[in-house]
């Protein structure tokens, strides 16, 4: 009986000294606890995470613009003027001799700032955008010509011009609407509206004449310069307006819940201005802010 109960004592005893050391290490290890790895934050989804596309935004980029200034029919128009109410210019039609100027390129780099706001009806996304360019494009074409034409009383007329048409664009605004689609983080669009720009313009003709004649009392031959000659016509001139619409493409990608960043093509024809149109190709990057 004694030695069971020696035997049981030391059984107990060995069974608490277990308990004890399983605890103490238990509260040496408290980066072991499971709760600590749950609220470990997930790394953020820059690709295929939702985004809100909705509200007002707005950024900033640059971009490579390339202009083709095509000059119009104007200078044929100021040659006619240039002779009027002579005899040169009854029975000569001036504005045939002068040439179609051709058209001319300009290439630069451009910089722009734009706002505007989305909706999102699911995926399809649709906004309004302003966005204003600096540009500086130009272009500057002259031309010269020179005859001897007879007219019907006898005149031998030596006559030339020296044409000059020339624009530069200094910067231009845009309206546009936009339509788009979202998968995602990601929003391919498409852009259309109007733009205005503010060009400066040249437009002139030099003339001159000398005429060699037969004095119908005298007989003498006669000679000199014609009144009123050398003349200029035409002007130039600065802060013009033109009007023209516009149209594009791109792609946007939301890289947090408030900074995208932006790649787009822009197309822009505008209308005639003092004799010249213009197009421009625009291919721009850009980043901005959501709120």
């Amino acid at each position: 009986m004694h030695i069971r109960s020696i035997a049981s004592a030391l059984g107990v005893a060995a069974l608490g000294l277990s308990l004890a050391g399983g605890a103490a290490a238990a509260a040496d290890y408290p980066v072991l606890r499971g709760s600590q790895v749950e609220d470990t934050p997930p790394p953020p989804d820059y690709f295929d995470g939702p985004f809100n596309w909705s509200g007002f935004y707005v950024g900033g980029g640059a971009g490579v613009s390339n202009t083709e200034f095509e000059p119009g029919t104007g200078l044929q128009d100021l040659a006619r003027y240039a002779f009027r109410n002579t005899t040169l210019g009854a029975e000569r039609d001036m504005g045939s001799f002068v040439n179609n100027l051709p058209s001319k390129r300009d290439s630069g780099a451009t910089f722009f700032g734009f706002a505007g706001y989305n909706v999102a009806f699911g995926d399809a996304v649709l906004g309004f955008e302003l966005d204003y360019t600096r540009a500086g494009q130009r272009y500057d074409v002259s031309d010269y010509i020179a005859r001897r034409s007879p007219t019907s009383d006898g005149t031998l007329n030596d006559w030339s011009m020296t044409t000059n048409q020339g624009a530069k664009l200094h910067d231009y605004a845009t309206a546009r609407l936009r339509m788009g689609w979202a998968f995602g983080r990601f929003m391919p669009f498409a852009t259309i509206g109007g733009a205005v720009g503010r060009f400066d313009t040249t437009s002139t003709i030099r003339a001159t004449w000398e005429f060699e004649r037969i004095n119908p009392v005298t007989g003498l031959v006669e000679s000199g310069r014609a009144s009123g000659y050398p003349l200029t016509v035409g002007s130039t001139k600065t802060d013009v307006y033109g009007f023209g619409l516009t149209a594009g493409a791109g792609i946007e990608w939301a890289l947090t819940d408030n900074l995208f960043l932006r790649g787009e093509y822009q197309l822009i024809r505008f209308a005639d201005v003092e004799g010249t149109t213009a197009t421009i190709n625009t291919a721009r990057v850009a980043a901005g802010l959501k709120f």
